[in-house]
């Protein structure tokens, strides 16, 4: 900090012998002055420099740039570069994918700058709120919006740019195989928007301990980013359509496989240490896959999101990174709650004249549980507020507390542990006894704890505390704003069915709102399809089971049925990565094909028992124009003829 310090005063002097400078970020940056008191450096290997300039436009904010030494920005630059076409064919196709794509120069060997992105937190930072073990957990990102996004409008707007980000940066990083992935260089907008920064290693070149690789899964997709996509801890279509986003877009770039290639191809020579040889150009021809269909591309990528979130590397390292960056932090960090965007102290909230906790109420978002009111009286005459708070965030409160000061301060904390029901109206009446002994004592404890920033925090109002008092928040559906409400018993399957050269492809992509089983548990859903007729039946084709969900994805190729006229086809089968299945049966005539029927079934695999019917289609191919390819839901019901 004091060699920071001193570096910082040349740099006052510089701009009181020339008055003002352009930023070599963009000629547009003009400055006129240093902000010490903004200016700090990171915790990383590099320890890059954080930077705030004085704009000259008096209207303007101070322009916050990072400064890097030791790490070559050509690379970055690159990378960016790469990036920006990428959103550029997305866009054109009518894809926004909501990337955020900032400025970086190389202004020397081994230098530069990059622009900093506001209003934005890395991963790390948003986990250990939850503790030094944040990563593994699932709410902490879906918390961290929710505080920032307290309407619930704003949230799913949050919610949905998250979802396009999310995609865009799993098939960017994927195909320009972007390594040393953790939780310091993505980061995350208060709007939801998710993006990576420092891109010191890409084209598979992956850092590695000993013999093995760091980064194990393809790409970073974690249960906590799953968990804001579905709202909770269980499949939702929002999940199913993140997958549509990520094959959708993957499959854009795989178009211009071409350009990407050539373009990468005339940096060969620039002395890039990782862009040295045709073996680095071939590492993104395999990640394109430009010899596959569409089809078999989609069933691969979305063979990898499940490889990418089942992965438990990639928690491990963000965990290992969380311990490594411990010993970097500053003594003078104060915790700070999780739910509460900023923080209050006396001075600004008022004194507290006294506490009171009410009653409690059942809620039902974002989980089952009950939340507590408490009424808040300051010094000032009428001055009293009603704040809500619930037993995880009591506790949270406390062992932030205990960090602060030694347990002889502090009151003893309920137990979390009860014998008998750990959920009930008499749980949560008892706990509000015990807690409101707890904050009486929180308050008239000595002054350095009664009066600490972190219990003025806490007790200030939030956004969602102004809201009328009294009131059950409406459960919602986690799906409610991008899937249409499922009407039918039995759910709907997302199809995609196309015919070329007298061979008939079926893809099953999706299932929504499957029913639960009679003992109230999720299903163990797979899909199961014939051709009729088919009296011996040979167009019998399964997909593989997934399992507890009623919003299952599966994204194979279950059936490419075809049968010759007096006759059994050949059937040829095509190797498609794991589960994926992919049979074509030659000379199946359009005039034979205007005869048949597509009868899907929805069944819930049982081990020992006789599999559970969950709902079935049938799909009349003469009412479908297989020209072009047919994509879209059907419902799924008792025996009938589906629509589309």
């Amino acid at each position: 900090q004091g060699i920071l310090r001193e570096g910082l005063e040349d740099v006052k002097q510089f701009f009181k012998a020339n008055g003002s400078c352009r930023l070599p970020l963009s000629p547009s940056l003009l400055v006129k002055g240093i902000v010490p008191r903004d200016c700090s450096y990171f915790n990383s290997n590099a320890v890059p420099l954080k930077l705030s300039f004085q704009n000259v436009d008096p209207l303007g904010e101070n322009i916050r740039v990072i400064f890097k030494c030791g790490d070559d920005l050509r690379q970055d630059m690159l990378t960016l570069q790469m990036i920006r076409i990428m959103n550029k064919i997305w866009v054109q196709e009518g894809l926004d994918m909501r990337m955020v794509i900032f400025r970086c120069f190389s202004t020397g060997r081994g230098r530069g700058m990059v622009e900093m992105i506001p209003n934005a937190e890395t991963l790390r930072k948003i986990q250990v709120e939850h503790g030094v073990t944040g990563s593994f957990k699932d709410r902490p990102l879906a918390d961290w919006l929710q505080k920032h996004n307290p309407e619930e409008d704003e949230y799913e707007k949050a919610v949905e740019n998250f979802i396009y980000s999310c995609a865009g940066c799993c098939v960017a990083t994927y195909v320009l195989g972007i390594c040393d992935r953790h939780n310091d260089n993505i980061m995350l907008k208060t709007t939801g928007h998710m993006f990576h920064i420092d891109f010191g290693r890409f084209l598979g070149h992956a850092q590695m301990f000993g013999n093995i690789k760091r980064d194990r899964a393809p790409f970073v997709f974690t249960s906590d980013m799953a968990y804001v996509i579905n709202g909770g801890d269980k499949p939702s279509s929002r999940f199913h359509d993140f997958v549509d986003l990520c094959c959708q877009a993957y499959n854009l770039i795989r178009k211009h496989t071409h350009l990407f290639l050539n373009l990468l191809g005339l940096m060969l020579s620039c002395g890039i240490p990782e862009l040295s040889d045709l073996e680095d150009l071939k590492y993104v021809y395999d990640a394109l896959r430009p010899q596959d269909s569409d089809a078999d591309a989609t069933t691969y990528f979305t063979r990898l999101i499940e490889s990418s979130l089942g992965s438990v590397a990639t928690k491990l390292n963000f965990f290992i990174h969380n311990l490594a960056q411990m010993k970097f932090t500053g003594s003078d960090a104060r915790p700070t709650l999780s739910f509460a965007p900023r923080t209050h102290t006396i001075k600004t909230s008022g004194r507290i004249h006294d506490v009171f906790l009410c009653r409690h109420e059942r809620v039902f978002n974002p989980s089952k549980g009950y939340t507590y009111i408490v009424k808040v009286q300051r010094e000032s005459p009428g001055e009293v507020a009603f704040v809500q708070r619930t037993f995880e965030e009591f506790q949270e409160l406390h062992n932030k507390l205990r960090l602060l000061f030694p347990s002889s301060l502090l009151p003893s904390f309920p137990s979390r542990f009860i014998i008998g029901r750990s959920r009930g109206e008499a749980v949560a009446e008892r706990r509000k006894e015990e807690l409101n002994g707890y904050i009486w004592h929180l308050i008239h404890a000595a002054p350095e704890v009664a009066e600490c920033d972190l219990i003025y925090t806490f007790f200030h109002p939030l956004p969602r505390d102004e809201k009328a008092a009294g009131t059950n928040p409406t459960p919602k559906p986690a799906d409610a704003t991008w899937a249409r409400p499922v009407g039918k018993v039995g759910g709907e399957v997302k199809l995609s069915i196309s015919y070329k050269n007298n061979k008939l492809f079926i893809m099953v992509m999706h299932i929504r709102g499957l029913p639960p089983l009679q003992d109230g548990n999720d299903p163990d859903p797979y899909v199961k399809t014939y051709l009729l007729p088919d009296p011996q039946k040979t167009t019998k084709r399964k997909t593989k089971v997934a399992r507890k969900t009623c919003n299952p994805t599966y994204n194979e190729m279950v059936c490419g049925m075809g049968m010759g006229i007096g006759g059994s086809g050949g059937a040829v089968a095509e190797g498609l990565p794991h589960s994926a299945l992919q049979l074509v049966y030659d000379g199946i005539p359009r005039g034979d094909l205007q005869q048949r029927e597509l009868r899907l079934s929805v069944l819930s695999e049982e081990g020992f028992w006789e599999n559970i019917l969950l709902g079935e289609v049938g799909i009349r191919l003469r009412d479908l124009d297989l020209a072009q390819e047919k994509m879209g839901w059907f419902a799924l019901g008792s025996r009938g003829h589906g629509t589309l």
